[in-house]
């Protein structure tokens, strides 16, 4: 299994947003992206996912060999890969269990039986620590969070992608919430089985300077991330304000740095800091 990205550039209503992207994911790895906000993390996993209104002005998305930005959404599903939103969508009318059905039949060539899939469904709500009656309701429909969220797992769970993309799947979520997910997350994908692309928000700017412990930290260690793919860690520049280090940073190349071994994180970190940032690594 190989998820390939090459020289990727994506603009938004002309604003160019990813500038030259190179990244592997290889089978048995967990890459985590890291990056202050804005800086183009949902961008690249939207548009690996088929996300419309991001135009790929320039590069290559090839999984397993095949041309990603050939497919339809649909059909990167069906080839394996999957995204959890940061946001998930609340659509009334539309019965959770019924949607979730719905999406694994078109991965099947013949349609799940009915005692099959609640099996399923009753394992993977139990996983997440959700109640029964979550799939009964409207998808997303009056969810909190962190129930949207542990949702998005369920349905990797029942879809059983060969990579899950996930857009700060801990956002809303509290520890012992936190723990069920990661779990979920460590039973279905065994590290010899498939990769993942986790996205979080770099330490970085005032609000990580406020809360320099933040939740997106458990995961990382406890997913257990075995490469680092960095956008743009940097905070406050050294004898700089805040908005001339932005500033700074804003004008840098978004190039993601190829993934290192964690033993490498530190040799990374201290580059960075030659260049006169500061910089924090979890």
């Amino acid at each position: 299994m190989n998820l390939s990205i090459k020289n990727l550039h994506v603009s938004v209503e002309g604003k160019k947003i990813l500038k030259g992207i190179n990244l592997e994911i290889n089978d048995g790895e967990v890459h985590a992206l890291l990056g202050p906000n804005g800086n183009g993390k949902s961008t690249l996993l939207s548009t690996i996912m088929g996300q419309p209104k991001y135009e790929i002005t320039e590069g290559s998305i090839t999984f397993n060999g095949q041309d990603v930005l050939k497919m339809s959404v649909d059909e990167r599903s069906k080839a394996g890969l999957f995204l959890a939103l940061q946001y998930p969508p609340e659509i009334p009318g539309v019965v959770n269990s019924e949607f979730l059905k719905a999406a694994v039949n078109t991965h099947l060539e013949k349609p799940i039986s009915l005692y099959k899939f609640i099996k399923e469904l009753e394992t993977a709500t139990k996983d997440v620590d959700l109640p029964l009656d979550i799939v009964h309701r409207f998808l997303n429909d009056g969810f909190s969070g962190g129930e949207k969220k542990r949702n998005e797992i369920i349905q990797m769970k029942l879809l059983k992608p060969q990579i899950a993309m996930l857009d700060e799947i801990d956002s809303g979520l509290d520890v012992d919430a936190l723990k069920a997910v990661v779990k979920a997350i460590e039973e279905e994908f065994g590290v010899s089985a498939a990769a993942m692309a986790v996205a979080a928000p770099a330490a970085g700017g005032a609000a990580a300077q406020e809360e320099e412990k933040s939740e997106y930290t458990v995961v990382l260690k406890e997913v257990g991330a075995n490469k680092i793919a960095v956008i743009k860690v940097v905070r406050e520049i050294t004898g700089l304000g805040l908005a001339e280090s932005k500033a700074m940073v804003d004008n840098a190349p978004s190039t993601i740095k190829e993934g290192v071994a964690k033993e490498a994180a530190d040799e990374m970190a201290a580059k960075f800091k030659e260049a006169g940032a500061t910089v924090e690594l979890k």
